[in-house]
């Protein structure tokens, strides 16, 4: 059996990207295009739901506000990256298993070239962690994989 990416997880975590991106496309646009189209009372009106007290009230509304937007489309499109890259990682995880032993990484091993399983975190997030005897590690989350819990039945014998 070949593990395969959840699609639940899958479709949760592309939904958080995708608006995050949006969000940062948003505030770019607050940033560049709108919020500078604006006089400093006009923008002051928006934001603050009432005329403005003064003009350096507005201005100093309207010198905060542009920056700020530009600051939340930076931080909007990172998270919309970090979001994909983890997602992308996960999605290349090689990992296929049978009652013979599994392949992980592309290289075959049998199930005596577990050095060590740590389960510390399968009982609360189904997350186990595999020492190889050639050096590499496997992290396996069942969130993550459809198959894990499949693969870690397997390992049970082989624990006692």
């Amino acid at each position: 059996m070949k593990l395969k990416l959840n699609k639940e997880f899958f479709m949760r975590h592309l939904f958080v990207a995708v608006l995050m991106a949006a969000l940062g496309c948003w505030f770019g646009y607050d940033g560049y295009v709108k919020y500078p189209s604006m006089s400093p009372a006009e923008l002051y009106r928006m934001i603050e739901k009432s005329d403005a007290p003064d003009e350096a009230a507005a201005q100093k509304v309207y010198a905060n506000a542009i920056p700020r937007q530009k600051q939340f489309m930076m931080l909007a499109f990172l998270a919309s990256i970090i979001v994909g890259a983890h997602l992308f990682a996960v999605s290349r995880l090689d990992f296929a298993f049978d009652d013979d032993g599994f392949t992980f990484a592309g290289k075959r091993y049998k199930m005596d070239d577990i050095k060590s399983v740590d389960d510390s975190a399968w009982e609360k997030k189904r997350i186990s962690k595999l020492a190889l005897s050639d050096g590499k590690s496997a992290v396996l989350d069942a969130w993550h994989h459809v198959g894990v819990k499949e693969f870690h039945a397997k390992l049970e014998p082989a624990k006692a």
